[in-house]
C-alpha cells in the first residue's frame, strides 16, 4: 500500500550565517561566522589589488612606448620598481618625494603637465627628462642609483 503524501513544506532562502548557526554549536558558529566574513572580505580586499596592477601595467606600457629603447626603458623601470613600485600616488611620508620617479619636490613634475599629481605619462616625461639632464640617460641615472641607492 503506497504511503500518504507529507505535505510540502515552505522553501526559504537562508544565509550561510544562519546555516551554521542551526547546526553547529554557539562557538562553531561563532568560528564559521569569523570564517564567512574573513572570505568574504578577501574578496572585496582583491579589487583595489587588481586595480593597482592594471593601474601599473599601464604605466610600464606607456613609459615603453614614451622610451623606446629597451635598454633605456629597462633602466628606467629597475629605478621605478624600486622607487615607487609602479605607483603614481606613492609619497615617502618622510621627505614629501612623490609619484613614480618619487620627485622632490614633487611640484617639480609640473614643468610636464598640470595633471602631474596623477597622471602617469605626465610622470614619465618629467622622469626621463630629469634622467637626461642630471645623469645623460636613464642608464645613467641607473648605475648611479646602484652605487648610491638613490638619483
Amino acid at each position: 500500500m503506497p504511503r500518504p503524501l507529507r505535505p510540502r513544506r515552505k522553501v526559504t532562502a537562508l544565509s550561510a550565517v544562519s546555516v551554521i548557526r542551526r547546526i553547529a554549536t554557539p562557538k562553531k558558529a561563532l568560528a564559521g561566522t569569523a570564517v564567512a566574513v574573513a572570505a568574504a572580505g578577501s574578496i572585496f580586499a582583491a579589487a583595489p589589488a587588481q586595480a593597482a596592477v592594471s593601474e601599473a601595467s599601464s604605466a610600464q606600457a606607456t613609459a615603453k612606448k614614451m622610451i623606446g629603447d629597451s635598454a633605456q626603458y629597462q633602466c628606467f623601470s629597475n629605478i621605478v620598481d624600486h622607487e615607487s613600485g609602479w605607483d603614481v600616488n606613492a609619497t615617502n611620508p618622510s621627505s614629501g618625494a612623490y609619484g613614480l620617479v618619487q620627485a622632490l619636490p614633487a611640484s617639480k613634475m609640473a614643468s610636464a603637465g598640470s595633471d602631474w599629481k596623477t597622471n602617469a605619462a605626465t610622470q614619465i616625461e618629467w622622469g626621463v627628462d630629469y634622467m637626461k639632464d642630471r645623469y645623460g640617460s636613464p642608464c645613467g641615472a641607473w648605475n648611479f642609483w646602484q652605487a648610491n641607492g638613490w638619483y
